[in-house]
């Protein structure tokens, strides 16, 4: 298994749970993501992981309008945001259960989990 791997894979079992987890530095307490095996702060190799509120605002977004593949030419349009989590953190994800042109940076959202190909990812949806 190689490091990239270990070092996110208790975040990916966390969402096969519906239970979104963060990285927090056992050293300086800084929280991180994406999740690395050393802590780009204080460069300790110590972590713990700690369950986020699944809480946060829309930072930035982007709808995309034409499919780069026929593997998604049925989802376009969809909309790709950056979360700025209440942790502070911000987060790459997709957003759901709205009109892309509904959305609006600032918008209140929150953590739904959602399974594809055997996979349980981390979406957005508003809240």
């Amino acid at each position: 298994m190689s490091v990239h791997v270990e070092a996110s894979s208790p975040f990916w079992d966390g969402c096969a749970r519906s239970e979104l987890l963060l990285q927090r530095c056992s050293a300086c307490g800084a929280l991180r993501h994406p999740p690395s095996s050393v802590c780009p702060h204080c460069l300790s190799a110590q972590n713990e992981w700690v369950p986020a509120s699944g809480r946060g605002t829309i930072y930035t977004f982007a709808v995309v309008r034409q499919a780069l593949s026929k593997a998604w030419e049925d989802k376009v349009p969809y909309t790709v945001a950056v979360i700025e989590l209440e942790e502070g953190l911000h987060f790459l994800t997709e957003l759901v259960d709205i009109d892309p042109d509904a959305v609006t940076i600032g918008l209140p959202v929150e953590v739904s989990f959602t399974e594809r190909d055997g996979v349980t990812l981390p979406l957005f949806r508003p809240r």
